[in-house]
């Protein structure tokens, strides 16, 4: 009997799991994951402002996944690919015969210095919480040391995570303000991008209409502002210090670095994938989600953006490819249609453009209920109707 081993439980990991299950194989199937639960990755930023909490967006792994799955919580360290094994920091070392890597994403930081000492990123459940403490605590202690810096909230980065999170703080903040007696005349709010432009990804009227609506809420952006330095107090471009006391990262991420450690070939954990998103010269091993990058060839062959919708489409295509290897049928091509973009700006607002019914832009209260139905479909994708309905 095969041995098909997944990495990572994140969006692509469940959903290859589940996929494999539909296809009846006589095959062993492990999925391996450092934690017990699936957290939605792409509501982390809310659970870092306080607008949701953990058990919101996460869901034990065991609940929803077949017997047909053998469940192992573990750590990878790396990777023996020339023994096709899995070394784990708990349990023996894995064999397998085919290999689907998933392993997912972590925080980027550019060799900035003091970025990893002073910044909070947020990127998994426990980054999340810690970035929310260290903002309530910051604010909490003003009366006691009328640091104005405590009352300084700079966001490095102005990319999806950094741009949803400021919708969600500045929508909590008053609330806060209210708690903790604060004077909301010295709130401060920063967002620095070293990039020319806010959400290049929309439409340019519909970036700035988000952008004018975080502003009216508060939010200075300084865009073309390279990062320098990160300091226990400051954001530093160039000589410039923009101060600080909660100082959220989110300037992009990387794959997981067991990619590094495991010898592939590379780029920020990384790996160029073969069109059916196998790894050159190992056609039974398959990358897919943050740890991949497969060229795009309506854009010159520069990699997709890494996001939950097209993760879900590779784990699709990954492992169709593993159940045709193993049954000595071609593999099939990795295809990709966006079927839109959807960001939220708080709890009941957002812009959204969608593709799947023709181009159409959407912005305000309404994509709200979008987002609410992009996050119920990424749940039904990977697990159930039951756990669907209980993740509301």
């Amino acid at each position: 009997m095969k041995t098909i081993v997944i990495l990572g439980a994140g969006y692509a990991g469940l959903r290859a799991a589940k996929k494999l299950v539909h296809a009846k194989l006589d095959a062993r199937i492990v999925l391996v994951n450092k934690n017990p639960y699936h957290y939605e990755a792409t509501q982390l930023h809310q659970v870092a402002a306080g607008t949701k909490e953990p058990e919101d967006i996460t869901f034990d792994i065991r609940d929803v996944e077949p017997q047909k799955v053998e469940v192992l919580i573990d750590e990878v360290t790396e990777i023996d690919r020339a023994a096709h094994k899995v070394l784990l920091k708990d349990h023996e070392p894995l064999a397998y015969d085919y290999l689907l890597n998933a392993l997912g994403f972590e925080s980027e930081t550019f060799g900035i210095k003091g970025a990893e000492e002073n910044g909070w990123p947020l990127v998994d459940v426990d980054t999340a919480l810690a970035a929310r403490r260290r903002l309530e605590s910051m604010l909490a202690r003003y009366n006691t040391s009328h640091d104005e810096n405590d009352l300084h909230i700079v966001v490095c980065g102005a990319g999806f995570t950094s741009i949803e999170y400021l919708g969600e703080l500045v929508w909590r903040l008053p609330r806060l303000v209210k708690e903790y007696g604060l004077p909301e005349e010295k709130i401060r709010i920063d967002c620095i991008e070293a990039a020319p432009k806010i959400l290049p990804m929309f439409e340019p009227k519909l970036a700035q209409w988000a952008v004018k609506y975080l502003e009216g809420h508060g939010v200075n952006f300084h865009v073309s502002t390279p990062i320098t330095e990160v300091k226990p107090d400051a954001v530093v471009s160039n000589g410039t210090e923009y101060k600080a006391n909660t100082v959220i990262w989110a300037t992009g991420v990387r794959g997981s670095e067991v990619i590094a450690k495991s010898g592939y070939d590379q780029k920020r954990n990384r790996v160029i994938v073969k069109d059916d998103l196998s790894v050159e010269g190992n056609p039974n091993e398959f990358l897919i989600g943050d740890v991949s990058a497969v060229p795009n060839p309506a854009a010159d062959g520069r990699p997709y953006p890494g996001t939950g919708q097209i993760s879900i489409v590779q784990a699709d295509c990954a492992a169709a490819n593993v159940v045709a290897r193993i049954k000595g049928k071609p593999t099939k091509k990795f295809v990709y249609k966006s079927l839109g973009t959807v960001c939220s700006l708080g709890p009941h607002c957002g812009i959204a453009e969608l593709d799947a019914f023709g181009h159409m832009k959407l912005k305000g209260a309404v994509v709200q209920i979008l987002k609410k139905i992009v996050n119920d479909r990424s749940v039904l994708e990977m697990t159930d109707i039951k756990t669907m309905l209980e993740s509301n």
